[in-house]
């Protein structure tokens, strides 16, 4: 049995019914939802991270292919927290731009906001960032696919970490009009990681273009500031 099978075995293992009748629900599965069709066995994700920590080290990135390429969502999830660790186990460049492309060339399997958020910062991010490649999150994020997009903006989080901000408010503007909240609220998740770590960098972008934002993205954004200027935010008083 390969590695892949064997992983597929040991979440078998840990469905939990009730976590597979609830998790379609969550993860908007019905027609005409963002995760239409997505299939759930019911693991989570504190058992697939103890999987992926068990067989990380084995499997090819041959075999992780087969894994990500599931119909079943925890097996994509759980290849995708193992290309995480291998990622950041990685020293060669040779070895992390070997990743890189493995995860580009499955980007159709990484659908859904659970998979973008585990994966694009820790992988696609930190190399764009470290390797000065600022591209790869350009051309995801200009995409009109709504994953694409999200892998951007998230990406961007290791910039954030890293104190570098351009990159995150450029993608957030050019999503201030998305029709889906999905890309309202990652807008807002970063902007708000951004005034964390540099509060004037967010109420300077904030003066600027709150009353232009989806209510969704400025709620998430000023979610950590002081009470009184939330309220001038949100009601339109700055």
């Amino acid at each position: 049995m390969g590695c892949s099978a064997e992983i597929k075995q040991a979440l078998a293992v840990l469905s939990i019914p009730e976590k597979a009748q609830f998790y379609p629900r969550f993860f908007k599965t019905g027609k005409g939802e963002y995760g239409e069709g997505d299939i759930f066995i019911g693991v989570t994700v504190p058992d697939q991270r103890k999987v992926a920590k068990e067989f990380y080290n084995n499997i090819s990135l041959k075999e992780l292919s087969a894994l990500l390429s599931s119909k079943i969502h925890e097996h994509r999830l759980t290849a995708l927290l193992i290309l995480v660790m291998k990622f950041e186990k990685s020293k060669e460049k040779s070895r992390q731009k070997e990743i890189i492309n493995f995860y580009l060339n499955h980007l159709d399997f990484i659908n859904n906001w659970d998979l973008v958020d585990t994966s694009c910062y820790k992988i696609l991010g930190r190399y764009c960032f470290e390797n000065q490649e600022p591209k790869l999150l350009i051309h995801l994020s200009a995409s009109e696919n709504m994953w694409h997009k999200r892998m951007a903006i998230v990406g961007t989080m290791y910039h954030v970490k890293k104190g570098s901000f351009e990159l995150t408010k450029e993608f957030a503007l050019r999503n201030l009009h998305h029709p889906h909240d999905l890309m309202h609220k990652a807008n807002g998740w970063l902007l708000r990681e951004m005034g964390n770590k540099n509060e004037p960098e967010l109420l300077a972008f904030l003066d600027q273009y709150y009353k232009e934002m989806p209510k969704t993205c400025l709620r998430y954004a000023i979610e950590k500031l002081d009470e009184n200027l939330r309220q001038d935010y949100l009601k339109g008083r700055i």
